[in-house]
């Protein structure tokens, strides 16, 4: 960093320390040097591609991968593309960091995402479909039936389809139909008259959201196949005329429209958020439409009168060979017992200190550190189990953000309610596509008399936390004591055998009391208390971070070690990269792990020299927040729910929690950060423009993958236990 006249600038530990702002020069970053947020996110989702792509990947797994892709990028046209339509349409100005408007933005992703997916309909069709049919899974097309196949195809579709269907003639008593988000349609064009006489010319067949979108033919009918597969959209076209009887079909064209998704609740004149949300979520299904995919082979009279019907321009319509839905392909692997094709299965393992019956004996002396998925999360769900038993436990308070539908830790609060435990749950509303199952899970625990509360409108409680209160006998006579749970993932047991994430589970006192504040807060009214260890968003989260971020850069400064390590989802905040900037300039040396989106650019000269970024994609999905501090030797270890991004600093309940144990806190950065930062299989690195570079073992050098030596040494290996 230099000053005005060029030469070095001198910092101010002092000021870095405290907090302050440092009395100095600092080069403030320009737009350019910060990225952009969807690209990034799409840039994500290309190295997601890349493992379908990647032949050591096995077969069927590289299948999920584009399944997952297509999902990923559902979410992105309903969220993140709706958002920038709905910027363009207000007329809403305000560039972002990397000084783009929204119309801008908005060009550059559909260029970006046309290209993203037709790689990944080429990939699927040019190379891992004809690699499945040389295993024995095959799609045969309809031009590929024989005589045996049609006759059961007929039969199934006059079976199980013909008689859920509901065609939909077009005319002035008929209009458009109001088509379902990223529902499956047809759009036929026809020739003739019907029994009234009418010729509209045109017909809209919806497909039932309960039927299958891949039907498995029976062996008998698979040609010697192991398995064949024949798509809904197939099995229809070939009997779509059987639904216009006397008229004449000239074309058949699968369609689907997604649309905007997310939900607007008016926080300055809410009453009631469970009423509000209810009424919203019925509209969720028919948001302004934002991106139509159709079939290649559609007729451009169809393509301009879909475009017309959903007020979309020809930038927004998305042509595609094959489904045009990947994702509902993610049951095909689920159908083929292949395991040769799939990921190894192992059995998750468990902390030697948990082989014993008494729980609460074990947190008296000591935490409890769990690494999820390559560590079982039984352990949490008996926790849970056990306290609702426990008679010596009166309290049970739980955040909510992600659970399921049938969560069986939800089910376990609501028999601890119907004992007469104390139980709280703060349940998150707006967690988006889980709303609709939070809503459920409210009223069951409402019904046997637990405390249900929704936090704080306009900020989602995304905390993961849990709080016990038992009453047990000590020295002095009966005390109550308290026990925490505190992670990095939600209470989903599912996810927890796909993510990894970190869970802790103590009785320290102040850890205690600092949660116990926290609900105190989400469940009541006054003032945030002070903490003694736990930093929470809103209040003290962000100054934190910039603190210690701030206090590595002095004892840069003077001349002492200093190191961050920081593992997240995505880093997009202003300030938090503009102070990780200072302190590169500063001389510390920072390595960050960001998943996904990062709008940091690392490697710019005299900005960021000493940052480097990598992002690690494979098996599980890379969900674990971690920062490290080297703090002078004091080597601080946080876990956190929190992502470095406005949303989670400003206008979410975020808990960042430290690892006190010495020799936890060394298992964290030998499991959670050490072996990614060693990854040469997995990791893509960042360079300064933005974009990534896949890491390759140097020839003859040892290949490190993190996720697979995390499984080797915490995992158990099995040939029988699913994931």
């Amino acid at each position: 960093m230099e000053s005005e006249t060029g030469a070095p600038a001198t910092m101010e530990p002092a000021a870095l320390f405290s907090g302050r702002e440092p009395l100095v020069n600092r080069r403030i970053p320009t737009p350019a040097q910060f990225l952009n947020r969807e690209l990034g996110l799409l840039a994500f989702n290309r190295r997601v591609l890349a493992q379908a792509a990647d032949e050591a990947v096995p077969l069927l797994e590289r299948l999920r991968f584009i399944c997952i892709v297509s999902s990923n990028l559902d979410e992105f046209f309903e969220i993140r593309v709706a958002g920038l339509k709905e910027a363009i349409k207000l007329g809403l100005s305000e560039a972002g960091p990397d000084g783009r408007s929204a119309a801008d933005v908005f060009a550059e992703v559909g260029r970006e995402a046309h290209a993203l997916v037709a790689e990944q309909y080429q990939l699927l069709n040019q190379t891992v479909l004809p690699a499945l049919e040389r295993e024995g899974i095959v799609f045969p097309r309809r031009e590929q039936w024989d005589a045996g196949q049609k006759q059961w195809i007929r039969d199934y579709f006059f079976r199980e389809l013909l008689p859920v269907l509901t065609p939909i003639g077009l005319d002035p008593a008929h209009p458009f139909p109001r088509v379902f988000n990223k529902s499956l349609n047809f759009a036929v064009e026809l020739e003739g008259r019907d029994a009234f006489g009418r010729s509209s010319g045109a017909a809209i067949v919806q497909a039932p959201r309960a039927l299958p979108r891949v039907i498995r033919l029976p062996q008998a009918r698979a040609n010697g196949a192991q398995h064949a597969f024949v798509f809904l959209s197939s099995i229809l076209h070939a009997h779509v005329d059987e639904l216009f009887a006397g008229m004449k079909v000239l074309g058949c064209y699968q369609f689907r429209v997604t649309r905007n998704s997310d939900l607007f609740v008016d926080e300055e004149e809410i009453k009631n958020l469970h009423t509000a949300l209810q009424g919203e979520l019925l509209h969720r299904h028919f948001g302004d439409a934002v991106r139509l995919e159709v079939a290649d082979n559609c007729s451009p009279r169809m393509v301009e009168f879909l475009l017309q019907q959903f007020s979309l321009r020809d930038e927004d319509l998305y042509r595609v060979e094959g489904p045009v839905n990947l994702y509902r392909l993610r049951q095909v692997p689920d159908q083929v017992s292949r395991p040769d094709l799939k990921y190894s299965t192992f059995q998750p393992g468990l902390p030697p200190v948990l082989d014993t019956d008494d729980l609460f004996e074990v947190l008296k002396k000591q935490d409890v550190l769990l690494h999820h998925p390559y560590q079982s999360f039984l352990p949490v769900i008996d926790f849970i189990r056990t306290v609702a038993d426990d008679p010596n436990v009166i309290a049970i308070k739980q955040s909510v953000y992600r659970t399921g539908t049938d969560s069986e830790l939800m089910q376990i609060l609501v028999e601890a309610a119907r004992k007469g435990k104390e139980v709280t749950v703060v349940v998150e509303l707006m967690a988006r596509f889980d709303e609709e199952a939070n809503l459920n899970w409210a009223a069951k625990l409402e019904e046997v008399g637990a405390h249900v509360v929704y936090g704080v409108v306009g900020h989602k409680t995304h905390a993961k936390m849990a709080l016990i209160v038992r009453r047990e006998e000590g020295p002095e006579g009966t005390v109550l004591r308290r026990y925490v749970h505190l992670a990095t993932g939600n209470y989903h047991p599912a996810t927890a055998r796909l993510y990894t994430d970190f869970g802790l589970m103590t009785s320290n006192e102040e850890i205690c009391a600092d949660v116990a504040e926290v609900f105190k807060q989400l469940t009541g009214l006054g003032r945030a208390g002070k903490m003694k260890h736990v930093w929470q968003s809103p209040f003290t989260l962000h100054k934190r971070v910039i603190g210690a971020i701030r206090s590595e850069a002095a004892h840069a400064a003077e001349g002492k070690p200093a190191r961050i390590i920081a593992k997240m989802n995505a880093l997009l905040e202003p300030q938090i990269i503009e102070e990780l900037y200072a302190a590169s300039t500063a001389g510390v040396k920072i390595d960050l792990m960001v998943r996904g989106v990062c709008g940091l650019k690392p490697g710019i000269p005299g900005l960021s020299d000493n940052i480097q970024v990598r992002s690690v994609v494979g098996r599980f999905l890379e969900h674990s927040r971690v920062f490290y501090f080297a703090n002078g030797g004091a080597d601080d270890v946080y876990l956190a729910s929190a992502d470095w991004m406005d949303r989670n600093f400003f206008r979410r309940i975020e808990l960042c929690f430290p690892v006190l144990d010495p020799a936890l806190k060394r298992r964290v950065i030998r499991e959670g950060l050490q072996p990614y930062l060693d990854d040469n299989v997995q990791a893509w690195v960042m360079n300064p423009e933005g974009g990534y570079e896949r890491l390759r073992p140097r020839k003859g050098g040892r290949r490190r993958s993190a996720q697979e030596e995390l499984l080797f040494t915490l995992g158990v290996p099995s040939s029988s236990t699913a994931a």
